[in-house]
């Protein structure tokens, strides 16, 4: 194969949950644009329909499951409905996700058990899924964050537990199943990208961490999207239990 090669994801089959808006979409896309057919899965199913189109517009194959990552019967379902359609899944890409930025002293135990539940318990419940059908050769990539490594200005403990947890089960994943079953598992750490999350952080709040950034400025969603890829991919087929931080530096100031 040549390098180019190396990056298609041609007869791939890859499921995003979280794919109804934000960094989502850009994975479906860009996995899409690389050769895979995309199932896709999130709670809004009416908001897959504009990420359903990128994926046809790419040539691919979109499906569109309404997706609670909470409800382990409704990850099976992603995935069955995803064997039923394509007949297997190569990728899975744990992208769901929510925020809070409470203070500690002040946080309700529901609100940190919702983060907790979408965040960690959710990718677990979608990798279980997956791990079940999937063939060698597979590749599961976490989304973590680069609040699993470092603080970042606001209160978020229930945001860096579930981020920090999530690293915690990437490499215990890759540990178990890479030798097993041949399914690589990785995790990606975004730094500051714009996002429906994003949009909840007080005006200005971006741009005053960009300090800590030594290229100085958010990253492009295309960006991390190509991180996604390299890992889906088999150019990144010798890379299993990493975190890989996407963050413009910020990690080693």
């Amino acid at each position: 194969m040549t390098i180019n090669e190396l990056f298609r994801l041609d007869g791939k089959v890859a499921v995003v949950t979280g794919a109804s808006s934000g960094l989502g979409v850009a994975f479906a896309q860009a996995l899409a644009e690389a050769g895979a057919d995309v199932a896709l899965g999130a709670r809004r199913l009416d908001r897959l329909h504009d990420t359903a189109a990128l994926v046809k517009e790419a040539g691919r194959t979109p499906l569109s499951v309404q997706t609670d990552v909470t409800d382990p019967e409704s990850c099976q379902a992603l995935v069955d409905a995803a064997m039923l359609e394509f007949g297997r899944v190569d990728i899975l890409v744990n992208n769901a996700g929510i925020g809070t930025a409470v203070p500690a002293t002040r946080e309700e135990p529901q609100q940190f058990r919702d983060v907790i539940e979408v965040n960690l318990n959710g990718c677990y419940w979608m990798a279980q899924a997956c791990g079940r059908v999937m063939q060698p050769g597979s590749s599961i990539i976490n989304i973590s964050s680069v609040l699993g490594l470092t603080t970042a200005g606001l209160p978020q403990a229930a945001y860096a537990a579930s981020k920090a947890g999530l690293i915690g089960l990437t490499r215990d994943l890759a540990q178990q199943w890479t030798g097993r079953k041949g399914i690589r598992v990785n995790a990606v750490a975004p730094g500051f990208f714009e996002s429906e999350m994003t949009d909840q952080y007080p005006p200005g709040y971006l741009e005053s961490q960009m300090h800590r950034n030594p290229m100085g400025r958010k990253g492009d969603p295309r960006e991390l999207a190509a991180t996604v890829v390299f890992l889906a991919s088999e150019a990144g087929g010798y890379i299993t239990g990493q975190t890989l931080a996407v963050d413009g530096g910020m990690t080693i100031t």
